[in-house]
């Protein structure tokens, strides 16, 4: 025997005694993992690396150093010991894997710093998967058929184009000449395999550079074990592939790739902040003091003046709600939407910006530059493949954090449209290029938006005053109207405030305010850590508010003033407040804090202007009670013209003049003429004749 094989023996040998001595409080860990290994049917080993180091040192620098070497050699181990716990087992599988987690942090390396010299070793990457290939199957062990004699031939398949035996051993004994081989597909051997691409958190990327990406390539019960917009720890070794026509008349240039030994998905609460003891004491500190509410409002964007309801929204926005699921199966999602429509100069992309940082996981994105697949997923086409890859988009990457949306009002139609989905039901369904899929998008969406008048006239509703389906404004929980009105005294404090930011003479408050990065973990904390439950008190506040409001809407004329989807918002809100201060139980003081908000936004947005009432219908429907009465009064007068007339068409002026002597204003009467002819309610089959469609 060679001294390659007498090595290659004695490290399955080394790696047998592992697997088969190495035990935690007398516990045979790795054999009791066989065990359920045969009984669930798997085929992967998963090995931790500090067992691996604590039993044999020299074996972890084998691991570290030579990767391919050391797994090729465990799955053999694997396959022995197997036939040992369960024979029968082990010739059933052809082949089993050593899988490796919890590397070190020293063998953490990030996307943008791999390098040449990490070829061939076992290292860590983290990053979230943008794109993902669907499954194809790689040919290992290749069975050919003799054309001439029938003879069947096993050829192990390496990198590279298909190996073919070169020679037929039968006809060769036989003194004639093979025909040439055929391969037999049912009787090979072949493995699933998968790529996607994993790219740098968007968190971690630096100012002003591209986000970095590598392709990872997973095998056999790997595969389909991501969805893109995951955050993962991949564990594997570099390989490299030849570029084509990279550099003309130079030496050929490769670019690396990842071979996936072990990945594992973070699950969505665990936020990319590393959080230490110490932060923790001091997280528990701030959280007891009598003044923390104020405290983290004052922390929000404290270069911005004033906005004390916006900023405490926001700081409700970045803790939470808790998302549930009923016994039914049907989601209720925990994460809360607001809504900031404000004039220009009202620091909107500044707010939007600051939370995007301050949020433990936050994705900044402007609606003018961005699309539908921008925002939700993708398929896109690979071009030197020709493969279908599904790509995730903003919404999708944000998952299990915040999605800040500027310019919300100047994102096209079409691509308004698969917003809706991933506000309320909080996923990404896609179905394009046969590729159907459905992807997690559980994030909280700040947006600003401009006025459709370029200021935001107090004299007119919501709906009118902002270019959004009204399908989309009655998803926010809360709306915030930022208007720029002067006022001398306080446009003299807003003034000094900013001059004496500006000189560098910081006012006395933003000495007491919590560091933005202590903040980031705090957040991270409260999310991770803490689920409250709504107290019997809370619930009866909640309760009695909704009750009250409600009760002004049974008078047949009266209109309707809130509706089960703020009841919910109610929900989310005080359990965002108990999360700021950590506690398990929603108080009753978090449910009035939640009650004052809501009140805030139903005066100051869900108002009909007309009458001054509270009136929900403005912000759900884009139409208050009293202008729908209106609009309906005007389709009757309409009808009953088209009725006495035989059904012919109509003159629109006949229309105005019966409108204004039932009470109409000519103004409104003209401009619903209008939104009905768009809405196709009314046509005009000649100019100035209309007639209703329905």
């Amino acid at each position: 025997m060679t001294q390659a094989v007498l090595e290659a023996l004695a490290l399955v040998e080394r790696i047998m005694d592992f697997i088969k001595d190495y035990r935690v409080g007398g516990r045979e860990k790795y054999r009791e993992a066989l065990r359920r290994m045969s009984a669930e049917n798997g085929v992967s080993l998963v090995i931790d690396f500090d067992d691996l180091l604590s039993y044999d040192r020299v074996l972890a620098d084998i691991l570290v150093e030579s990767p391919s070497v050391f797994l090729e050699s465990a799955s053999k181990a694997i396959q022995q010991v197997m036939m040992v716990e369960d024979p029968e087992y082990a010739q059933k599988v052809k082949t089993f894997h050593a899988r490796i987690r919890r590397l070190p942090e020293s063998f953490h390396v990030k996307i943008r710093e791999i390098r040449a010299r990490h070829l061939g070793k076992l290292i860590a990457v983290e990053g979230i998967v943008t794109k993902i290939s669907p499954v194809k199957q790689e040919l290992v062990e290749a069975v050919f058929r003799c054309k001439t004699c029938g003879h069947e031939e096993v050829v192990r398949q390496e990198e590279g184009s298909l190996v073919k035996p070169t020679q037929c051993p039968e006809c060769s004994r036989e003194g004639r000449k093979s025909q040439g081989f055929v391969l037999v597909a049912e009787k090979s051997r072949f493995v699933d395999v998968q790529k996607f691409v994993l790219q740098e958190k968007p968190e971690e990327l630096p100012p002003g550079q591209l986000p970095r990406s590598i392709e990872v390539v997973v095998r056999d019960d790997l595969v389909d074990t991501v969805r893109p917009g995951d955050r993962v720890t991949v564990v594997g070794f570099l390989r490299v592939e030849e570029d084509k026509k990279f550099l003309k008349n130079a030496p050929p240039v490769y670019h690396p790739y990842m071979e996936a030994n072990y990945v594992e998905v973070a699950a969505k609460e665990t936020l990319d902040v590393e959080i230490t003891p110490e932060d923790e004491k001091r997280i528990l500190e701030l959280s007891r003091r009598g003044d923390l509410e104020e405290l983290i409002v004052n922390s929000i964007a404290p270069s911005i003046y004033g906005y004390r309801e916006v900023k405490l929204a926001i700081a409700l926005l970045l803790f939470g709600g808790v998302p549930k699921v009923y016994p039914d199966g049907i989601r209720v999602r925990g994460d809360i939407h607001i809504l900031l429509i404000g004039d220009p100069g009202t620091a909107k992309s500044q707010l939007l910006r600051y939370v995007s940082f301050i949020a433990p996981r936050g994705i900044y994105t402007s609606g003018k530059g961005a699309t539908a697949a921008g925002l939700t997923a993708a398929v896109v086409k690979e071009k030197s493949s020709g493969e279908f890859y599904l790509e995730a988009g903003a919404l999708v990457l944000a998952d299990g954090g915040i999605a800040c949306i500027d310019e919300f009002d100047k994102m096209e139609a079409r691509d308004r449209v698969s917003i809706h989905e991933a506000m309320e039901q909080q996923t990404v369904s896609i179905a394009k290029a046969g590729i159907v899929a459905t992807l997690n998008a559980r994030a909280s969406i700040l947006a600003a938006a401009n006025p459709a008048f370029g200021r935001y006239l107090p004299n007119r509703n919501i709906a009118e005053n902002i270019d959004l389906p009204v399908t989309i404004l009655s998803r926010f929980d809360l709306i915030f109207i930022l208007r720029d009105t002067p006022n001398r005294e306080k446009d003299r404090e807003l003034a000094q405030y900013v001059i004496d930011f500006h000189r560098e003479a910081y006012p006395q408050e933003l000495e007491n305010l919590i560091p933005p990065q202590l903040l980031k973990k705090y957040i991270a904390y409260a999310r991770k850590h803490v689920r409250p439950r709504l107290s019997e008190e809370a619930k009866a506040k909640i309760v009695d508010f909704y009750v009250s409001m409600r009760a002004r809407s049974e008078e047949p004329e009266s209109p309707i003033t809130i509706t089960p989807r703020q009841l919910e918002a109610l929900i989310r809100l005080s359990e965002a407040h108990a999360r700021m201060h950590l506690r398990s139980v929603v108080t009753e003081k978090d449910a009035e804090v939640a009650i004052r908000l809501m009140e805030h936004f139903l005066r100051n947005v869900g108002i009909d202007i007309a009458t001054k009432t509270v009136d929900i219908d403005t912000v759900m429907t884009g139409q208050p009670k009293s202008q729908r009465e209106k609009i309906i009064l005007l389709l009757d007068i309409i009808k009953e013209l088209v009725r006495s007339s035989n059904g012919n068409p109509v003159k629109v002026e006949d229309v105005v003049k019966e409108a204004q002597a039932r009470g109409l204003d000519e103004a409104f009467v003209r401009k619903v003429l209008e939104k009905l002819y768009e809405s196709g309610e009314i046509m005009m089959p000649r100019q100035g004749y209309i007639i209703t469609t329905v």
